[in-house]
């Protein structure tokens, strides 16, 4: 396995967090009023908003500078199917007269049952929060392979998961909607795995959401891997704290700007600090001073 980090990448990005503490708050606004990059800065409700309602998530994210948010399931902020029509209304016209963007919803809806019923279930269930997404101005519901299964061909599995991607797919462009797999779960998130996986799932609504895994670094290593896919990403990636040295941030946003990718860096947090909005304007800040570089 194949797990370090490029000394000179890590050491160039240490310095910049080091000595950026320097540069005055009017450097600051300059570079938000014009960044050097299309890339923007969100939240996904995972640790870090999963216990505020919209109003607050929305009060949060716009103090902190987060300009969009993805919102999971089962969290406090309540936004599922199970809402009325009034309901999906109310949530939609908070995100449009506030400066936060609703990027979508992230499901755990998954595609890879042995038992078919159960992928009917997941495949009726995903259409559902597609139609939600919709509904509450979003723009795109994200999804999971997510596993494969004893006795089951490996093949088999990924056919019948990028065939479920394609059927949501088409479903979701009607709706105006892309649709995100993640790069996720036990062996399914290896990006060969995912690979294979979206060349079954040739529709060009069918799109990746980047998870920034330790096991983007297996294998041939983070560069190979990146490029196996870089082709099919959608407009999220998801991230752990941006000043972690345990994964390769800065060579991941030095990837998207030659890209010049233009989506979401949603912010998924794994810690549980106690001030979470004092956690949320220290990444932002380490966001800004990356993507200046």
């Amino acid at each position: 396995m194949k797990h370090s980090i490029d000394r000179k990448q890590f050491l160039q990005a240490m310095s910049l967090l080091a000595g950026s503490s320097l540069l005055p708050a009017s450097a600051w606004a300059a570079i938000r009023s014009n960044p050097a990059s299309k890339m923007k800065l969100g939240l996904v409700t995972y640790l870090w908003g999963k216990d505020w309602d919209v109003p607050t998530l929305i009060a949060n994210c716009t103090a902190t500078g987060l300009t969009g948010v993805e919102l999971r399931v089962d969290h406090a902020h309540g936004v599922s199917p199970e809402m009325g029509k009034r309901e999906r209304r109310l949530v939609r016209d908070r995100f449009a007269d506030s400066a936060v963007e609703c990027v979508g919803m992230g499901t755990n809806e998954q595609y890879d049952f042995p038992d078919l019923q159960r992928l009917q279930t997941s495949i009726a269930r995903t259409k559902e929060f597609i139609q939600l997404s919709a509904d509450i101005g979003g723009s795109g519901v994200k999804v999971k392979p997510n596993a494969f299964h004893s006795g089951i061909p490996r093949e088999k599995t990924m056919a019948q998961i990028g065939a479920a991607l394609n059927e949501l797919a088409a479903y979701a462009a009607d709706l105006g909607q892309q649709l995100r797999l993640e790069v996720h779960g036990n062996e399914t998130q290896d990006l060969p795995n995912i690979k294979t996986i979206m060349d079954h799932a040739d529709h060009p609504n069918a799109t990746i959401c980047w998870n920034c895994n330790p096991q983007d670094l297996d294998g041939e290593g983070f560069q190979y891997n990146f490029n196996l896919v870089k082709d099919r990403f959608g407009d999220t990636i998801h991230v752990r704290e941006l000043d972690r040295t345990d994964y390769p941030y800065p060579a991941l946003l030095e990837n998207l700007a030659h890209m010049e990718y233009g989506g979401w860096i949603l912010l998924e947090c794994h810690t549980d600090p106690a001030d979470k909005v004092k956690s949320m304007h220290e990444q932002r800040a380490v966001f800004d001073r990356m993507t200046s570089a």
